[in-house]
């Protein structure tokens, strides 16, 4: 009897996805015959290639705002920008006046040993002029295979010729990590985002400031990912084990239950428990706001600013084979250890701090967040947040938010927010 009851059920069940499907095909004979009649009846011969093209662009805008469809060549860049390195000359630049200007040769690449200097302006490159180029095609026309030379022709100030060098291209790494020493007695380390090379960059920094302050002086660590974009996953995992004992770190949701990950901290602080304090804005998202809320769910940092970006999503890269490109689909909302979704609402800093802002930037300092970007993935209900400040003075003496964190740390300046009450971290 039981069985017979059910049996009616199985049979709707069948019958509705026949008819969803029926429809679906429907659907693609529409797309079929739109394609068609506007090969046939447009104005111009349109691209075949193009058309689809930009119908999966279409498909895919029309989800959220971080799925879209890379082209083979968007595809190889971010390839680059994931690795965090590529064949190239080891040289910082910007467009200025339609020519190429070196913002700064980076220390011991090519660049630098062939004695390229800053506010150099390269108006050639192999003989072909840089009038008429953008930015990232001269930029690519620099990069290449390893082992292999360009020559660059370069106008500087004082020299009353061209100068010409030739450069053979080698491994550059880009560097997402930048440490110092604050005052003899704070380590602070920048995260400008996180590539495959973020990791073992935090590692360097830390052992670079425990060679320069002894443990006794020592009073802590700044980690600033202010207008850090985020990046790759399992860096933003790996940072931030590196401050962590235990527990954990974060965790990924899918559209189905079994596709729940959760991933742990393995035990190993490698800044010896001494206190942290993180510094966030607008500008934070992603992976800089996973490492921002597992440290601050763990009571592990204070962490000081102003409210992050927001985006609680998390993309794979789904390759469409040789010269095809790749889906770039949102497929899981991610969870701070507390269980908290940041998506449209973003982390809150335990001590927020304004800068203050010049007249003239004010309009454009403040990002509008994840909440703002159309057609983005709803965040809980009633709690969804606009954006926040993003601005970092230029100089160090005028960041408010860094002078904070130092003051914390030195114990000249007191707020309850720090340190953290480590003994009600999140459950384990």
């Amino acid at each position: 009897m039981t069985l017979l009851a059910v049996q009616p059920r199985i049979m709707l069940v069948g019958a509705t996805a026949k008819a969803a499907a029926a429809d679906t095909y429907r659907q693609l004979n529409l797309f079929g015959d739109v394609f068609e009649r506007v090969r046939a009846d447009y104005v111009e011969k349109p691209d075949d290639a193009k058309l689809i093209e930009t119908a999966i662009n279409g498909m895919l805008a029309g989800l959220d705002p971080h799925s879209s469809y890379m082209d083979s060549k968007s595809f190889r860049d971010m390839q680059v920008q994931t690795r965090g390195e590529f064949g190239g000359l080891g040289i910082e630049v910007t467009m200025e006046d339609g020519l190429i200007k070196v913002v700064a040769p980076i220390d011991e690449t090519p660049a630098a040993k062939a004695g390229i200097m800053a506010n150099d302006i390269i108006t050639k490159l192999d003989d072909e002029q840089v009038q008429g180029l953008t930015l990232n095609q001269a930029v690519e026309k620099m990069r290449g295979p390893v082992n292999t030379k360009i020559k660059l022709t370069i106008m500087r100030k004082g020299q009353d010729k061209p100068v010409e060098v030739s450069i053979t291209r080698d491994v550059i790494r880009v560097r997402s990590v930048r440490s110092q020493v604050e005052g003899e007695d704070v380590g602070y380390i920048r995260l400008t985002q996180f590539n495959e090379q973020t990791t073992e960059g935090l590692k360097k920094a830390i052992a670079d400031i425990g060679a320069k302050i002894s443990d006794d002086k020592l009073k802590g660590y700044v980690l600033d990912m202010r207008n850090n974009p985020g990046g790759l996953l399992d860096q933003a995992i790996s940072v931030s084990d590196a401050f962590l004992q235990k527990g954990e770190i974060v965790s990924t949701r899918g559209r189905n239950a079994e596709e729940t990950q959760r991933f742990n901290a393995r035990a190993g602080d490698l800044t010896k428990n001494k206190p942290l304090i993180v510094l966030i804005n607008g500008g934070s998202a992603s992976a800089s706001e996973i490492v921002a809320g597992a440290l601050q769910d763990h009571k592990r940092a204070t962490v000081i600013g102003t409210r992050s970006f927001g985006k609680g999503s998390v993309q794979t890269i789904i390759p469409l084979g040789s010269g095809n490109g790749a889906l770039r689909l949102t497929t899981a909302r991610y969870f701070t250890p507390s269980g908290r979704s940041i998506q449209a609402k973003g982390i809150s800093p335990d001590i927020e701090v304004l800068q203050d802002v010049p007249e003239e930037l004010k309009a454009k300092t403040d990002t509008k967040g994840e909440a703002s970007l159309r057609g983005h993935l709803k965040g809980d209900a009633g709690k969804e947040q606009a954006g926040s400040q993003s601005y970092i003075p230029p100089e160090a003496k005028n960041d408010k938010a860094l002078h904070m964190a130092l003051d914390l740390l030195r114990g000249t300046q007191v707020n309850s927010a720090f340190p953290p009450n480590a003994k009600n971290p999140v459950p384990n």
